[in-house]
């Protein structure tokens, strides 16, 4: 059996759930995985060159935008009032996608003065991404709450029931599998995995994470996918990464990494494996055979390596090859069986977000501002390096795509960047 078969036999096994593809409907998009369909992109582009519209963005926040019908939604946290540290109207905005003007602005919760609002200077309270799935957005803004609207802005329900001590404030960003919105609430305090329904904000379950990591804190976002006939939540934290059944919270298996903690990359699944960074501290990159049942640390890891990995982008699968880059940017393509290298290249500057590929081509994008965009393959091509803003621009959050369009997040503003 050939390669290319063996790996589209397994893509379907392993594959994580997919929505409408035309929209960008989560982190990563509609497959979690920074795959999009767009096409006729543009590869250049400035301040003066492929802008279609550039408008600015209240308040502090890094979640990516997500879209749908023409409509795009971020969140954002506006300080209102006089304490220190600030309280802030955690809001989600709701903007066109046409010419960028905003059509709704809602605030959906609003820190109270017994509220722990502490953050890191690279993190916002309004950094998880929202998820589409039809007339539905749901928010996610931590501890702080968690929230279900249409898509006209209405509140459909709210939950303000996870209670646990961030470290930085909020980060990881929500899934859903079938009727269960599941999100990792990992703090410093107190760490565990919940599963809401989607339909009333109720919870269906709720799982304690079973490490205690001198650092627990982590800001990771579930991957789900179907191995050994169930739907899985990937789940990554601090000490160990788990799988857990989605209708019922029951762990299936287990990997541990030692002090590995502030996990933030989202897994990313294919060839029969599920990719995972165990984040800061003793950062490595797993290859995990998901079939296992139980503590599978010495049973099912088929690699690891730990030069030039990822502490906060997330990993990219592209056929047989694995791309990243390292919040240090040095980016490098591996063998996705194999962990074999093929080539290593300082791209310069650091780097939050998670590289994309759309239009055959990929996009990585640093801390502030800069695009690198690279031709996929075994051997290295720069194709063009494009930036915006002075080259202090802080850009975080991850690329989104609409129509022949990139969506890009600086901390001021929001870019629709298309041939012009």
């Amino acid at each position: 059996m050939s390669r290319k078969l063996l790996f589209l036999m397994l893509s379907v096994a392993f594959a994580p759930q997919i929505t409408t593809a035309a929209d960008w409907t989560e982190f990563r998009g509609p497959t979690g995985q920074g795959h999009s369909d767009a096409v006729d992109l543009p590869t250049t582009w400035s301040e003066d060159q492929n802008i279609a519209w550039k408008v600015d963005v209240p308040g502090n926040g890094w979640s990516s935008p997500v879209v749908s019908g023409g409509r795009i939604y971020v969140t954002t946290a506006i300080p209102v009032g006089d304490a220190s540290p600030p309280l802030h109207s955690l809001r989600v905005l709701c903007l066109s996608a046409t010419n960028g003007e905003t059509i709704w602005n809602a605030e959906v919760f609003r820190h109270s003065a017994d509220e722990q609002v502490e953050s890191h200077n690279k993190n916002s309270h309004a950094s998880p991404t929202p998820i589409l799935q039809d007339d539905r957005l749901y928010v996610h803004f931590g501890p702080h709450g968690t929230a279900c609207l249409k898509t006209d802005g209405s509140v459909i329900w709210k939950n303000s029931e996870l209670v646990y001590a961030p470290q930085h404030g909020n980060g990881g960003s929500p899934a859903i599998a079938g009727d269960v919105l599941i999100i990792c609430c990992d703090g410093k305090d107190y760490r565990f995995v919940v599963g809401l329904d989607k339909n009333s904000g109720d919870q269906v379950w709720k799982t304690d994470r079973p490490l205690n990591p001198s650092r627990g804190f982590s800001f990771s976002t579930p991957t789900v996918l179907s191995a050994g006939g169930q739907t899985q939540a990937i789940c990554p934290g601090s000490g160990g990464v788990w799988s857990y059944d989605t209708k019922t919270g029951q762990q299936l298996w287990q990997v541990e990494y030692g002090e590995g903690y502030s996990v933030v990359p989202r897994p990313v699944v294919g060839h029969g494996l599920v990719y995972v960074s165990s984040g800061f501290g003793d950062q490595q990159l797993f290859a995990i055979d998901p079939t296992g049942r139980g503590d599978i640390t010495d049973s099912h890891v088929r690699w690891k390596i730990k030069k030039a990995v990822p502490k906060s982008p997330s990993v990219l699968l592209v056929g047989d090859e694995l791309y990243m880059v390292d919040d240090g940017g040095i980016a490098s393509c591996r063998d996705a069986v194999s962990g074999d290298l093929h080539w290593q290249e300082r791209l310069g500057g650091k780097f939050s977000a998670s590289p994309s590929l759309a239009d055959g081509v990929i996009y990585f994008q640093d801390e502030t501002g800069t695009t690198t965009v690279v031709q996929p393959g075994t051997e290295y091509l720069e194709i063009a390096k494009n930036q915006l803003g002075d080259g202090e621009t802080r850009t975080f959050a991850s690329f989104a795509f609409v129509d022949n369009a990139i969506l890009l997040r600086s901390e001021t503003s929001l870019y629709r960047i298309e041939k012009r």
